[in-house]
């Protein structure tokens, strides 16, 4: 799919892996809408100028999500692709030392990374489905954020690591059902990336997770997710998978 003056929409565009795949697909030309509940820093609005329309969205809601792509069909016209990013990081045991885990929390993390993702693909699906279809016949891509904790998900990661797998499995049967329009569907799994959810996790921590990582011997950086997004979009025979990003790591039970 083309990049250049197609209009995209990135959730959790504001921070992290998201505002990483909004400076790279705008600088190469994409007209972005960024989905949001924080507003993009002031420096990355600077530089990006009229490229990026910035929408306070909670991505849970569907008068929110619609409103971001209705608003960004006016600025930029039909929607072509998607990067769903926005999502948190929970973590807690099943059995801390008193009590039981939080149903609340517990639903606050699925509801943000499943539910929220399903919102946003359902409803960008539709519109990127009324686009003009390339020579190729494709309308469009949607990216979808997965994590390795989908497969090796350690010691107090339930909740995170159940609705990063379910965004995993959500991946082939939305890439078959949208065949039929054009659209491609791929998730990443990213593994260990140096995003603000990460830098605050104590040194320790952090070390720990490096030493984990096989090679290179260091934390993700935002641009590498941002360069796999963009050869997501170039290489048109990337459908139905889901891409581990990790550095060959493979997490510990702690």
């Amino acid at each position: 799919m083309q990049i250049d003056q197609s209009h995209l929409l990135v959730t959790g565009g504001s921070s992290g892996l998201g505002a990483a795949c909004v400076r790279s697909l705008a600088r190469q030309g994409a007209r972005v809408t960024v989905a949001d509940l924080a507003s993009p820093r002031e420096e990355v609005q600077k530089e990006l100028g009229d490229r990026v329309l910035y929408v306070r969205t909670d991505v849970t809601s569907e008068a929110d999500m619609q409103a971001a792509i209705t608003a960004g069909e006016a600025a930029f016209g039909s929607l072509r692709g998607v990067v769903a990013c926005a999502g948190v990081l929970h973590a807690e045991r099943l059995l801390p030392r008193e009590g039981v885990a939080s149903l609340d929390a517990f639903r606050r993390a699925v509801d943000i990374n499943l539910n929220g993702t399903f919102n946003t693909m359902r409803l960008a699906a539709e519109a990127i489905s009324r686009s003009e279809p390339d020579t190729d016949g494709e309308r469009g891509v949607m990216v979808m954020t997965s994590s390795v904790a989908a497969f090796e998900g350690q010691v107090g990661q339930a909740a995170y690591a159940a609705s990063k797998g379910a965004v995993a499995s959500l991946t082939l049967p939305l890439a078959r059902e949208l065949s039929q329009h054009g659209i491609r569907v791929v998730s990443i799994a990213p593994g260990i990336f140096d995003t603000p959810m990460m830098q605050a996790a104590p040194d320790k921590v952090r070390q720990s997770l490096i030493d984990q990582t096989l090679f290179p011997k260091r934390l993700g950086e935002p641009d590498d997710f941002a360069s796999l997004v963009t050869h997501v979009f170039n290489n048109a025979m990337l459908n139905g998978c889901t891409l581990r990003l990790d550095g060959a790591v493979r997490m510990g039970p702690r």
